[in-house]
């Protein structure tokens, strides 16, 4: 019997992709490279960078396992074939599959800090970082709130970074997914918080009787439906139920105001990301005086409210 012949097709790809991998010398023959091809792909951005430069950074210096801030002197370094091999084939997946980079390396940075993420929970990408970053200062000026709940909490991002940037508090990740919260309790081992955040399988407040905080923070599902089917591949790797929220995007943070205040402590404040939907919620609350936040650093959509200002308006709400 005659031997069979490798696919032409396959061996052609195998082969192109060698020979590309012994031409691609230094960090910086691979940077450029990357960078080149994601432009011609075309791809979408908006999970962490938001351009074809800063994506093949993110993949490259991600791919070898160094710190976004590294030296640049380091682009000059000759890498090993298994290194350029392995940057190689995240370029080739990132087009040819469209899936997001952070899946791909199965990290994302949040608040200057790592997350272990995959498909199971949505990418961190909330302008809360900033928040976070000092501290709810603008709520909290003389002591950092003593119990905080990270509401829809994915990843665990929000709730785990703000434990760490406030080393007093107390805080509850709370979601509906199971699979969710299995990725977030690898990230409180990760971030070796666990005497002071734990994960609670919650259908909003429901699991939480008997609880208040000082501090609520929700980046629940927010996408209203002509959005979700419009949205570029890139977003349609992420859990659907963690992104679609009704036709306008409010199903969830309806119940969330409805709720909100049973777990809030007095002196509690509310802070909750609604992104593009913020003119829907403003056209169904026109009475309702929510805060809209500015950030340094780009992002829109995210409200606070007090205790006081829940009291006020419950009426609204139910």
């Amino acid at each position: 019997m005659a031997e069979s012949l490798p696919d032409a097709s396959t061996s052609t790809l195998v082969l192109s992709d060698q020979a590309l991998s012994d031409g691609l010398i230094t960090l910086r023959d691979c940077l450029r490279w990357a960078a080149s091809e994601f432009h011609l792909a075309g791809l979408h951005y908006g999970h962490g960078t938001a351009s074809a430069w800063d994506e093949g950074v993110a993949l490259t210096l991600g791919a070898l396992h160094l710190p976004w801030n590294v030296d640049p002197a380091v682009l000059e370094a000759r890498l090993l074939p298994m290194e350029r091999a392995r940057i190689v084939a995240l370029v080739r997946a990132r087009i040819e599959t469209r899936r997001p980079l952070p899946y791909l390396l199965g990290e994302a940075f949040f608040a200057g800090l790592p997350f272990s993420v995959d498909e199971r929970v949505l990418i961190p990408r909330s302008p809360i970082a900033e928040l976070i970053e000092h501290g709810f200062a603008a709520w909290f000026p003389d002591e950092p709130p003593a119990r905080v709940l990270d509401l829809c909490t994915g990843s665990g991002c929000i709730g785990i970074a703000t434990a760490l940037h406030l080393p007093t508090c107390e805080v509850d990740l709370a979601d509906i997914s199971p699979e969710a919260l299995a990725v977030a309790r690898q990230n409180i081992t990760r971030h070796d918080v666990g005497e002071r955040v734990r994960a609670v399988e919650s259908d909003l407040f429901a699991g939480l009787a008997g609880r208040r905080f000082e501090l609520i923070v929700s980046n629940p599902p927010y996408v209203d439906s002509r959005d979700l089917t419009t949205m570029p591949a890139e977003f349609r790797h992420e859990p659907s139920l963690a992104l679609g929220a009704g036709r306008d995007g409010l199903d969830i943070v309806r119940r969330i105001l409805r709720e909100a205040r049973d777990h809030l402590t007095d002196d509690g404040v509310l802070i909750v990301e609604v992104g593009n939907s913020d003119h829907h919620l403003e056209a169904a609350f026109p009475e309702v005086p929510f805060l809209w936040l500015e950030f340094e650093h780009g992002g829109q959509g995210v409200f606070a409210l007090s205790a006081a200002e829940l009291d006020a308006h419950a009426a609204s709400f139910a």
